[in-house]
């Protein structure tokens, strides 16, 4: 049974290409994937401008509650969700609420001084530390048994492609923001390659034919299963991809802000090519760890699909008593759990190759944004929205806590790993370590 190590090798003595490598990673039957330890992973999904909380949150705590209309889309999953209440990002220092909203969301430490100037009378830079993405991510890949060939992957629906404080969450280190990729084309051709730009997009899978044949020849019946399926969903994928290349998806719109390469209204179709190809990179292996960017801190999306015509950002500033923008808020952090709700779904229906249950049943997603309010721009009762049996915490329940330090969280999600540190981002906040309740 071949190994990482004489990979290639195998390879070359079969006679078939490099180009065939991202669909025989997690064939268990080859040896390529780890098998012998069940796999753990976790996707962080970010939207942006906080949340109604009178249609967000479930009046009642424990086993027995109800989904409000911001969170119906998790019906299907009620008996696999988490949703934290009280959980609290106590960050202060440099930048305005947006900034060190999404600058300490997973990092837990304060932004840098800097030039970049927000809504408020100090400057700030990038994160002064690390997020818990990437410390989870170099975990993993440190130890031979859980190495992926990414590590990890940063998606994004229409990021602006300007780099600031407001559109990077996740950190490589200090001072090092990770750009997120929400060109779907882009991430096809990261995950499968042989692909120049939309205009040449070919299928990769017709000059792999003959080399796949040959794979198929010396592996198990399930694992042929596991690559049809495979070639099933990029065949699907390609498709997609190529309908969509009739579709203008290469300007900026007017009335976004600038930099915004995407078009507005293709919002939907771009979430759901992003969120297909995660869970095909999490079906073979590519990795563990994930985060999915929705636009970005202050982000000004027009949902015109939904009946709002108002950028996301300027409806967040409306008062409560305006009750139709409270309506259109709603409207569109529904949507945003719809995206959720979407993974969770095609994770769920995906069998964990080599294993037992599902994708979701050994993944952990986490919902999240960078304010509790958009209006009062507050960091209290962030949400946090989880779904899954990733990190094999007590799932159905919708739990309350009193401001609770979000640092104790992210610690939390670094032990549902197995990585049992002490202190992550401001040490302030870490003295009452992991969160209480989950397990």
């Amino acid at each position: 049974m071949p190994t990482i190590r004489n990979r290639r090798d195998f390879l070359r003595d079969l006679g078939i290409s490099a180009a065939a490598i991202p669909f025989v990673l997690n064939l268990p039957s080859l040896g390529f994937a780890n098998q012998q330890a069940r796999k753990k992973r976790m996707v962080v999904m970010f939207s942006p401008n906080g949340i109604v909380p009178k249609t967000f949150w479930p009046d009642e705590e424990g086993e027995c509650f109800t989904l409000k209309e911001s969170l119906s889309p998790l019906e299907p999953f009620r008996d696999r969700s988490l949703i934290l209440h009280g959980i609290s990002d106590k960050i202060r220092g440099d930048g305005d609420g947006h900034m060190r909203g999404i600058g300490c969301l997973l990092t837990g430490i304060e932004l840098f001084p800097g030039n970049i100037q927000g809504g408020s009378d100090t400057p700030a830079g990038w994160s002064t530390g690390i997020s818990i993405d990437q410390e989870i991510k170099n975990f993993l890949q440190a130890r031979p048994e859980t190495r992926t060939r990414f590590g990890s992957l940063e998606l994004g629906v229409l990021v602006p492609e300007r780099a600031d404080t407001w559109t990077r969450m996740s950190y490589a280190g200090p001072n090092k923001p990770v750009a997120p990729i929400d060109d779907p084309y882009q991430l096809f051709n990261k995950l499968y390659g042989r692909m120049k730009d939309q205009e040449s997009l070919r299928s990769v899978l017709d000059d792999l034919q003959a080399d796949l044949q040959k794979v198929r020849s010396v592996v198990s019946a399930e694992d042929a299963r596991l690559l049809d399926e495979h070639q099933t969903l990029v065949r699907e994928l390609e498709q997609e991809l190529s309908a969509s290349a009739n579709v203008d998806m290469g300007h900026a719109v007017p009335e976004l802000e600038p930099g915004v390469r995407e078009d507005n209204d293709n919002m939907p179709q771009i979430s759901k090519m992003n969120i297909d190809m995660l869970v095909s990179s999490f079906a073979n292996d590519f990795a563990r760890v994930a985060t999915m960017q929705y636009t970005n801190s202050v982000g000004g999306a027009r949902m015109r699909w939904l009946g709002v015509d108002e950028g996301h950002h300027e409806l967040s500033h409306h008062e409560d008593s305006k009750t139709e923008s409270q309506e259109k808020l709603t409207k569109i952090n529904k949507w945003f759990c719809e995206q959720l709700a979407y993974l969770a779904k095609r994770l769920s229906e995906t069998p964990e190759p080599g294993g037992e249950g599902s994708l979701l049943d050994n993944t952990l997603l986490i919902w999240t944004n960078e304010l509790g309010k958009g209006n009062s721009h507050t960091m209290d009762n962030i949400p946090f929205v989880l779904v899954g049996g990733g990190l094999d915490f007590q799932m159905g329940r919708s739990l309350k806590y009193k401001r609770v330090p979000h640092n104790r969280l992210l610690l939390s999600l670094a032990h549902g790993f197995g990585h049992e540190i002490t202190k992550f981002g401001n040490p302030d906040f870490c003295g009452d370590g992991p969160l209480t309740g989950l397990t």
